[in-house]
């Protein structure tokens, strides 16, 4: 029963955010927005990309649409469990989130796990290439067709390039053995990394300074932006920081068929442009920052071992297999394809 009352509750929150403020005025006779957009993501810190991404989302809305449309914005303060906000959006709570591929595979769209295999992009400009392609293009498709329009990929966004950090450093898969890392809980994720010879552990990620802190695991993986703001290079075992270059991240934009499609034909032109400047902005400022962020964990004492130096095809001799046999299980392989030959443009 409480569930049914929370779900009739979110819908009728989701419709007055559409239609409540048409008639209304403000205080100068100016008419209110006609349309106003919850959106939802999991970073508290107003430095992170999704924050400055969400607010060029906001001004953008508001300018193609002269003022008739609004967002409302939670940087984190809906909570900074992925699974939650997706859950928030499916029930109509909120209308845009962004969440790794992971937790569409807990939806039963395996194929989306695709963008979670290790080493799959070379560099940013690969990663690019693949996703606004041809390759991005049928994800979406398969996504809204999977779960029946229930999500909608509104873009790919990025939080950077993931690496290692923990309490040694690491130059190849052999360093790793024994070691326990906090990792995502993908299974392609935690498949490479026990084949590296670590041990995955699951570890929220708002709990992981403390987990770090505490020796609770020894090592994490995470993209320099990220693990500076939550200050987790200032701990014993965040010390020493390794250029895998593992994963150029894929996020996804999302929204739901159901609330994309109550809106009017003009309302939808204005959300997809503003969906489009915002994903364009999360790239600018994770490119920007990612120098920077390394920069600064620098100088606060953390010790980095360059990519140069790090045994990379040691690492990739661990993760095409993997990819491999994840294309053959899912009938991938031609996508597997796709991206490889863009790598080689």
């Amino acid at each position: 029963m409480k569930q049914i009352l929370t779900f009739f509750l979110a819908a009728a929150v989701a419709a007055f955010s559409l239609t409540g403020c048409a008639s209304s005025s403000s205080e100068d006779g100016a008419p209110k927005p006609e349309l106003n957009i919850i959106v939802a993501h999991n970073q508290t810190s107003l430095e992170n990309p999704y924050t400055k991404a969400a607010i060029k989302f906001k001004e953008a809305l508001e300018e193609v649409s002269g003022g008739r449309a609004t967002a409302t914005l939670h940087h984190g303060t809906l909570g900074e469990n992925e699974s939650e906000l997706v859950e928030k959006l499916e029930m109509g709570a909120i209308h845009l989130t962004v969440a790794s591929p992971g937790f569409m595979t807990l939806l039963g769209v395996k194929e989306i796990d695709m963008f979670s295999l290790l080493y799959l992009f070379d560099s940013f400009e690969h990663w690019e290439a693949s996703v606004d392609g041809q390759f991005g293009q049928e994800m979406r498709e398969l996504l809204a067709e999977k779960t029946n329009d229930r999500f909608r990929v509104m873009g790919y966004w990025t939080s950077s390039v993931r690496d290692y950090y923990g309490k040694k450093p690491v130059t190849s898969p052999a360093d790793l053995k024994g070691m326990t890392i906090r990792t995502q809980s993908t299974p392609v994720v935690q498949q490479f990394f026990k084949e590296c010879g670590a041990i995955p552990t699951s570890v929220a990620w708002g709990e992981l300074y403390q987990a770090l802190s505490q020796g609770v695991v020894d090592s994490a993986e995470n993209d320099y932006t990220s693990f500076r703001l939550k200050e987790h290079h200032k701990t014993d075992n965040g010390h020493f920081i390794s250029e895998t270059h593992h994963d150029y991240t894929t996020r996804l934009f999302l929204t739901t068929g159901q609330f994309y499609h109550a809106l009017t034909e003009e309302q939808r032109g204005w959300f997809d442009e503003a969906c489009r400047i915002a994903t364009e902005e999360d790239r600018k400022v994770t490119y920007e920052m990612f120098e920077e962020s390394k920069e600064k964990v620098i100088q606060d004492g953390a010790e980095v071992t360059d990519f140069d130096d790090m045994d990379i095809d040691a690492f990739k001799a661990i993760a095409i297999p993997i990819q491999d046999a994840f294309a053959a299980e899912n009938q991938m392989e031609t996508y597997l394809e796709m991206i490889r030959a863009e790598g080689k443009k």
